[in-house]
């Protein structure tokens, strides 16, 4: 099929460049010329393993450009992959959707499309996009659009991290369409992917026992609502056991023991519990502010979600006061931190602790220091203003200093010589906002080891 996604950022490139590796014609759009020269050359404009590996290997299905002309007039599918951040009031801002959606009205042509909100939006924007669509279409042709398009939503479920391979090999696909056709044609688009009858690439092979993806079909609004519904399931469960671990610390328990035991209730599952400084990323803090907004707007108050976001605030204020309540006075302290991204195997500073983190020290008069894999050359573009002290290793940034937080849970950390950076500091305390480390070992170092949770 001939495919067009508007948009370049995580979900809109790693989309296309999978499509274009199943075999479909893509061409992706993207309004920043700058991002698509770049693209054009073979340069990825973000951190995500193996992506750079599946653009090459697609390249000859995929090309970009900043012009509508060029790749809506002959699409059959057109995917909207455009960013919505958040506004004041934790209502997403639509203003690139809108734009999306009226660049393709004003350059539909040809037989029916298939339009496909891939981007994650509020509840009734299917009905909302298709209106702006017609509106421009028939603006510019003044004829009836009627037939001529269909919208759908087909929300991401990826990690950051491993989208390629959650974009391969996902759980599940969901299909939200008032419309037969357009369920048939999405279908036909998916196809090798939901019968996994597609070669898997060499450096990342399909998994054991996979078999075919199941495939949710829905009515529009039920799809948009089941994308804010699982992420703020997954943030509740990151936050629950961040609230259980406040109480481990009291009683003396330990919490990755206590994770354990119930994940491995089936019911339950092991997954995203894992306790420590809590989420970020472009994905748990927009669509939960999101859910209270829309919630809200139809007179509800969602009061589970709003304490899960609460808790989690709650978790980077602890860091400090950790902090503090070890070195009494932060005011001339020398801070290191491991991790800016706000995972591993991303360079995304989107919503990262680290940020809070480090504006909440210097704000109490701290020094502070910083180290990270992939992340200090996009920190450098985001947040020039922010006085962090960037490190070429993870030794210099510890090296004099009065205390360390790891904060990014990247396995090279757990790796280090933990008793050479302990000469080479001025202090003893270690927090571990991510319960990564052996705390036997850094204890038999001379560290303080701290947690978020004992």
């Amino acid at each position: 099929m001939n495919v067009s996604i508007i948009g370049t950022g995580y979900v809109g490139l790693t989309t296309g460049a999978c499509l274009a590796f199943l075999g479909h014609k893509v061409t992706c759009i993207d309004a920043d010329e700058r991002k698509v020269k770049a693209l054009q050359a073979g340069k990825i404009p973000f951190y995500e393993p193996h992506l750079p590996e599946l653009v090459a290997g697609a390249r000859h299905n995929l090309s970009f450009t900043i012009e509508y002309a060029e790749a809506i007039p002959q699409s059959q599918v057109i995917f909207i992959a455009v960013g919505t951040p958040p506004g004041a009031n934790g209502a997403p801002d639509l203003k690139y959707l809108e734009a999306a959606a009226r660049g393709i009205g004003e350059n539909l042509a040809g037989d029916f499309v298939v339009v496909v909100n891939k981007s994650t939006v509020p509840i009734g924007s299917g009905n909302w996009v298709e209106s702006i669509v017609r509106d421009a279409y028939e603006k510019r042709t003044n004829q009836k659009a009627k037939g001529m398009f269909a919208v759908a939503s087909n929300p991401e479920f990826l990690r950051e991290g491993s989208a390629i391979f959650d974009s391969l090999y996902p759980d599940r696909v969901v299909v939200g369409s008032d419309n037969q056709r357009t369920a048939e044609v999405l279908y036909s688009l998916y196809r090798p992917l939901l019968e996994q009858t597609f070669n898997p690439p060499s450096y990342l092979p399909r998994p054991d026992r996979m078999g075919a993806v199941p495939l949710i079909s829905a009515d529009l609004a039920s799809a948009e609502l089941i994308k804010y519904a699982a992420n703020a399931f997954l943030a509740l469960k990151i936050s629950y056991i961040n609230e259980i671990g406040q109480l481990a610390e009291k009683v003396g328990a330990d919490i990755t023991q206590v994770a354990k035991g119930i994940g491995l209730d089936a019911r339950i599952g092991t997954r995203f519990l894992q306790a420590g400084i809590g989420w970020g990323g472009s994905c748990f803090g927009k669509d939960t502010a999101a859910l209270v907004a829309t919630a809200s707007e139809y007179g509800l108050d969602a009061q589970i979600v709003k304490a899960a976001r609460d808790m989690n605030r709650r978790q980077r204020e602890r860091v400090v006061e950790k902090l503090l309540d070890e070195l009494k006075i932060l005011k001339g302290r020398t801070i290191g931190l491991l991790g800016l991204a706000f995972k591993p195997d991303t360079d995304d500073l989107r919503e990262a602790p680290a940020l809070d983190v480090a504006r909440k020290l210097i704000e109490r008069g701290a020094r502070v220091k910083a180290h990270d894999p992939v992340a200090m050359s996009r920190f450098l573009q985001e947040y020039p203003d922010l006085d962090v002290t960037l490190c070429a290793t993870a030794e210099e940034a510890l090296q004099d200093c009065d205390a360390a937080v790891l904060v990014t849970e990247w396995q090279q950390y757990r790796e280090l010589d933990w008793e050479s950076i302990k000469s080479s500091m001025r202090g003893h305390v270690l927090l571990d906002g991510r319960n990564l480390l052996d705390r036997a070992r850094l204890s038999k170092a001379g560290f303080r080891y701290l947690s978020l949770a004992g």
